[in-house]
């Protein structure tokens, strides 16, 4: 099967964990809004009285006739096909419980930099998102982390969910990338703590499809318009 993947052509995005867990399952797959007309597809699919069970946004997934849409969602169905997941409904349960959290990790990593409202531009909240920043750099980020990296504690293995690799590990490592690029000088003091997620972090970029797929033109880089944005005036707080 041809997936067909509609996202915002331009950004990462909640898109982004989708992409790799295609590119990592070696699964044929169409980024429909960066071709010729796609975002008019996009568009039509949203918005047509004919889709019975409608997105509420991007990105979703068509599948045959299935439309799925929600980022965890739709990595539960992948990982299901692509043995991106354990086959034990325990297993299951326990990769979609970690992409739920890091779900609400990357709803709280877009609002730093959009505190008060996402129809407003960053210019328009700067002060209130310098605010967000410090909570989040202090509290947040070593929580979620904190969390993961006991994850790998106690499991004692390589990745979240036992000694295969899983879609939420790809997500992990994409977490990690995004603060990274979002946040620098606040990643290289916390690092040194999680030496465990790092360590799958390096797993992952070193997988051979997920190498091929992060040096190819399919990856598109970080910028301002995404999830995790750099502002340099949020990554100095302590």
């Amino acid at each position: 099967m041809r997936y067909e993947l509609y996202y915002w052509p331009s950004i990462q995005g909640r898109g982004e964990f989708v992409r790799l867990a295609l590119a990592e399952a070696g699964a044929p797959y169409v980024d429909v809004a960066r071709r010729k007309g796609g975002m008019a597809k996009l568009e039509r699919l949203l918005e047509s009285p004919r889709v019975k069970c409608p997105p509420f946004a991007p990105p979703f997934l068509k599948a045959g006739r299935l439309l799925i849409a929600q980022t965890a969602n739709i990595l539960l169905f992948l990982g299901a096909r692509h043995g991106l997941a354990p086959k034990n409904e325990a297993g299951r349960l326990w990769v979609h419980q970690l992409q739920l959290t890091i779900a609400d990790l990357v709803a709280e990593a877009h609002d730093v930099h959009h505190p008060i409202g996402s129809g407003l531009y960053y210019e328009d909240q700067k002060r209130e998102a310098k605010r967000a920043a410090e909570s989040f750099i202090a509290e947040r980020i070593p929580k979620y982390l904190g969390y993961f990296e006991t994850v790998l504690q106690r499991g004692r293995d390589s990745y979240l969910a036992g000694a295969r690799l899983s879609y939420a590990d790809l997500s992990l490592f994409q977490i990690v990338e995004g603060l990274r690029y979002a946040f620098p000088h606040t990643m290289k003091r916390r690092e040194k703590k999680i030496p465990r997620v790092m360590a799958l972090r390096n797993r992952v970029a070193a997988r051979p499809r997920v190498a091929a797929y992060l040096a190819s033109d399919g990856r598109i880089p970080f910028n301002e318009s995404g999830i995790f944005r750099h502002y340099p005036e949020l990554d100095r707080s302590r």
